[in-house]
């Protein structure tokens, strides 16, 4: 019996490793849950339930003994490829290609992986992509250099004030103001025409896309709780944008 329920506290480890790794990584509510249980089923444990929020996972087995575990989130960001690497080692489980231990090797080094691009490279993307949201804005071309410049500023003074303040309300705050402000220069030295166009280009990669989309696939998926609360947390970084902004504007 004590071999059985430490072979449980074994999977059990492994499923909510995996959730956590995806939740923290933007994954979906149901794609977080569906994995958790298919990794528990592959195992030998049928009845398991999982429950999450954007800040917590619960995770219970009924049998031999019911036993449930609760793993605390506290930082989350967009990482796809975590999750495409996650899904492959759950892929692995399900087909019996590797057993407990491997699997749980294989998301520890997931867990622990660095970010594949440098800072420096993000910063880079950041602007250029402001350039082309310009374009695809229908800015004008004479823009184009303004708007990857205010958004390459913003995306860097992001990224370097949520490692000094790890408060996301923050930082995104203090990206917006360093992107009104610099967009307002631009257009008011000549260097921009369009302050508008600039200052929404901009801000597109701060936005929180995949997070809005998260909410409302929660939501239609009947998962209220996440869904409400990754809206709030939408809400609020759509917030901290705008603040950011109004209050360059309005001085």
């Amino acid at each position: 019996m004590n071999d059985s329920i430490k072979q449980e506290h074994d999977i059990m480890k492994v499923c909510l490793l995996a959730g956590k790794i995806m939740l923290q990584s933007g994954a979906e509510t149901y794609r977080v849950e569906d994995t958790m249980t298919r990794m528990a089923a592959s195992f030998g444990v049928e009845n398991s339930h999982s429950y999450m929020t954007p800040t917590g996972i619960i995770f219970s087995v009924e049998e031999p003994q019911h036993i449930t575990r609760l793993i605390r989130i506290s930082d989350r960001t967009t990482n796809l490829y975590k999750i495409d690497q996650v899904n492959n080692v759950s892929r692995s489980v399900s087909l019996g290609e590797i057993t407990l231990e491997e699997a749980y090797r294989n998301l520890e080094r997931i867990e622990h992986e660095k970010p594949l691009y440098p800072t420096w490279m993000l910063i880079l993307l950041a602007a250029l992509a402001s350039g082309c949201f310009l374009i695809m804005f229908r800015g004008i071309w004479p823009d184009f250099l303004p708007a990857a410049v205010a958004g390459g500023l913003g995306f860097t003074c992001f990224v370097f004030m949520h490692r000094v303040i790890p408060v996301r309300f923050f930082a995104e705050f203090s990206g917006a103001l360093l992107i009104g402000i610099t967009s307002l220069l631009m257009v008011r030295y000549g260097l921009g025409q369009h302050l508008d166009t600039i200052i929404i280009s901009s801000v597109m990669p701060l936005v929180p896309g995949l997070l809005i989309t998260n909410a409302i696939r929660d939501l239609m998926a009947g998962h209220l709780v996440s869904g409400l609360s990754k809206g709030a947390e939408a809400f609020v970084t759509s917030f901290a944008i705008g603040a950011g902004i109004a209050f360059t504007l309005s001085f």
